[in-house]
């Protein structure tokens, strides 16, 4: 496969992965990826596909609704790269957007490897429920800015 086509089937892979993300269908996400693969956000590093349905129950158990509105995307020998803005709907209603980035490495056309990041603090406004909490992410997020604004 030249350059081109594999850099258009990497793209297609990874839409047909975030629509499956959207309509959260485990099977279509889990497909998408090696038996070896590596899945790492927030610091945290989750192995193989078992790794891969970890995150897939912490991410539904958060989230009611997930789209993804893409910015950037680049893509240079086997990696891919994608920047969005994610719009989140909890499953009490709350919502909530976010800026995040994903590398996904590929292997013979499966994801070997998923780095996602993303800012916390876009999420927390949304579950910070009590006045206590309410309070401490505000003062997070003033802190956070000093010396930007």
């Amino acid at each position: 496969m030249d350059k081109a086509s594999l850099s258009e089937e990497m793209r297609k892979i990874a839409l047909d992965f975030d629509n499956a993300l959207e309509n959260k269908d485990r099977e279509a996400i889990l497909e998408k990826f090696t038996d070896d693969c590596e899945i790492e956000l927030l610091s945290i590093k989750l192995n193989g596909k078992e790794g891969g349905e970890k995150w897939l129950d912490w991410l539904y158990k958060h989230v009611a609704e997930i789209k993804f509105l893409p910015v950037t995307v680049m893509v240079e020998g086997n990696t891919f790269f994608e920047e969005y803005v994610v719009e989140a709907k909890f499953h009490d209603g709350e919502a909530a957007r976010s800026n995040q980035a994903v590398v996904l490495v590929f292997e013979k056309l499966k994801i070997k490897s998923l780095r996602l990041y993303f800012d916390r603090l876009d999420f927390s406004n949304a579950v910070a429920k009590d006045v206590i909490s309410k309070t401490i992410v505000k003062e997070l997020v003033t802190k956070s800015l000093e010396g930007l604004t």
